[in-house]
């Protein structure tokens, strides 16, 4: 009981923990551009995870809360990322990325969460997804040197982390597609490959190394809570796992993240 009161305890602040790090009036330079990028990434996946545990009455409310600031946070960094935007490459792919995040967008608040728009929701956060990857990688080009890459490798794994909560909610509500189990194991070994590269890279910082420390120990917690079945009489409490816990190696991996940026700065 201590425990899932320390997951749950920790995760009320993350809607706004979140997109608060970093998050300056304008892009402040590469190292931001590309940890905002990959956050653009990773709010594809988790408003796509918000629908679905709204869709479910799982976490109603924390689930609409990360849904209403995902949505402005998108909005405001896709805005400071297509003022920034250092090259007429990546502000094309960055207009037709907005183009559509609108669709996205709309379909997110048009009415009530439900399975049939749920599959769309799926289909437009995976079309998102990869256009925001795009923008990132581009921009780690851009930048060159290893740092560029570990602040995407790092703002990755927040991806990875509402990805696998997304694909868990969507088995949970059976509109899951068939390769989604597969999918899942697939970015389970990645998460764990880039933790292992994270802390190679970590040098002598002991506040990077705590943190990243603190990412593995609720690793453990959330891949516990995927493992848990998506059928049966404890599956609604499952899938709160899942909820709570992604949204608490969110938080972690995202300080983690602007640590990484700040290293390049």
């Amino acid at each position: 009981m201590q425990r899932r009161s320390f997951i749950t305890g920790g995760i009320i602040l993350a809607g706004s923990l979140v997109l608060s790090s970093g998050s300056q009036a304008q892009v402040a330079g590469i190292s931001d551009a590309i940890n905002k990028a990959g956050r653009q990434r990773m709010l594809t996946q988790r408003l796509a995870k918000a629908y679905l545990q709204i869709g479910q009455e799982v976490e109603v409310e924390l689930s609409k809360k990360i849904l209403d600031q995902s949505m402005s946070g998108f909005d405001r960094q896709l805005v400071e990322l297509l003022a920034y935007a250092p090259q007429a490459d990546i502000r094309n792919n960055l207009t037709s990325m907005e183009k559509t995040w609108l669709d996205y967008k709309q379909l997110l608040v048009g009415k009530t969460p439900n399975q049939a728009d749920a599959k769309t929701v799926l289909k437009l956060s995976e079309n998102l997804l990869h256009m925001a990857d795009g923008v990132t990688l581009q921009l780690e080009k851009l930048a060159g040197g290893s740092t560029g890459k570990l602040v995407n490798l790092a703002g990755r794994q927040r991806m990875l982390s509402q990805r696998l909560a997304k694909m868990y909610q969507a088995a949970h509500w059976h509109i899951a597609s068939p390769d989604v189990p597969a999918m899942m194991t697939q970015a389970r070994h990645e998460f764990a490959a880039a933790m292992q590269t994270l802390n190679a890279a970590s040098g002598d910082s002991t506040r990077l190394k705590g943190e990243l420390a603190l990412a593995q120990s609720q690793w453990v917690f959330f891949e516990a809570a995927l493992q848990a079945g998506t059928d049966g009489k404890s599956q609604r409490q499952s899938a709160s796992n899942v909820a709570t816990t992604s949204e608490r190696i969110l938080e972690v991996m995202d300080r983690i993240t602007l640590m990484y940026q700040q290293l390049a700065a």
